[in-house]
């Protein structure tokens, strides 16, 4: 056998190794991911002609003659509705502190809201695919304040990962109907100018040093454009909210940072992990061995809800 034969042999029963290994891979990932948290929906409604859906949490003690808030809890790429809740433990939250949770789910890669699969994503290009995803929240907000008692002034929006991304598109594109943001390793790429709507909103950001979507910017194999540094997106924000001066800075915890930025009306928080992975604090770790650690010195969960429950929407 030829030394050239040999060479494409070795390359082929390599490329089929690799293929093999990633197939598995992936299937190992699905299949862990289905049985962690099931793809399923609890409603759907109509939104730019199709149909979209959502999982919702409404706690046993709601009442209509109560107006509650509602917390929207956007989910990572690749992720769906249900493994949203799973992680965060938003639900068990909602039901000993009386508020509305719901997850909405994304698209498929190809922007539609069909898929045979329970992966989505949340596409912030191009703009026609972001403004029917924007859309679908407005009209989503819209569907549950008829159907249950919601105070106006008390909608959040939370998100994972590509769910942080679409929590800051919606905070420029939606900020009428938002009281505050917040954000776990949020895979932003959208440089501060895309934002043109400068209304404040307070924000509180979650971000690890070990996080695949790297703490201090730069590119990543998650996506093809390079991320900003957390900290500075961080200050970005307060600069939008009018926050002067340096932020204040304490240890909370052996493996968590707060940088505080108060010196407005609506304020900004960074909490940085030490260590911490793609992943959402004090929640339920998922796949560790390829997004890394999920702490639980810092509930994230908790935080979140109490920065909300301080900031409902000021009157304009």
């Amino acid at each position: 056998m030829s030394k050239k034969r040999t060479l494409l042999l070795f390359a082929a029963a390599l490329t089929g190794f690799l293929v093999t290994a990633s197939l598995i891979t992936v299937a190992s990932v699905y299949l862990a991911l289905t049985s962690f948290a099931p793809d399923r929906s609890s409603g759907t409604i109509r939104s730019s002609g199709e149909s979209r859906s959502y999982r919702l949490h409404v706690p046993a003690a709601y009442r209509s003659s109560q107006p509650l808030a509602l917390v929207i809890s956007l989910h990572a790429a690749g992720l769906w509705p249900n493994t949203q809740a799973a992680l965060t433990g938003w639900n068990a939250l909602a039901d000993r502190d009386t508020f509305i949770v719901v997850y909405p789910a994304g698209t498929a890669l190809d922007g539609s809201a069909r898929s045979h699969l329970p992966f989505r994503i949340w596409l912030l290009r191009p703009d026609s695919v972001l403004a029917r995803n924007v859309q679908f929240i407005e009209d989503l907000v819209d569907t549950l304040s008829a159907r249950y008692s919601i105070d106006p002034g008390r909608v959040y929006v939370t998100g994972f990962s590509n769910g942080g991304a679409m929590a800051f598109a919606l905070s420029c594109r939606l900020s009428a109907r938002l009281a505050a943001v917040g954000t776990v390793s949020a895979a932003q790429d959208q440089p501060w100018g895309w934002c043109r709507n400068p209304t404040p909103l307070p924000f509180i950001n979650f971000h690890g040093t070990r996080d695949l979507v790297p703490y201090t910017g730069g590119k990543s194999w998650a996506s093809p454009l390079p991320f900003p540094s957390a900290p500075a997106w961080t200050a970005g924000w307060a600069h939008r909210n009018g926050c002067e001066g340096n932020p204040i800075i304490d240890t909370i915890a052996p493996d968590a940072v707060r940088e505080r930025y108060e010196s407005c009306p609506n304020p900004v928080i960074l909490y940085t992990i030490e260590g911490g992975g793609h992943a959402w604090p004090g929640g339920t770790p998922l796949l560790p061995w390829l997004l890394g650690r999920t702490t639980q010195s810092v509930n994230a969960t908790y935080l979140m809800w109490s920065f909300f429950k301080a900031h409902p929407r000021l009157p304009s």
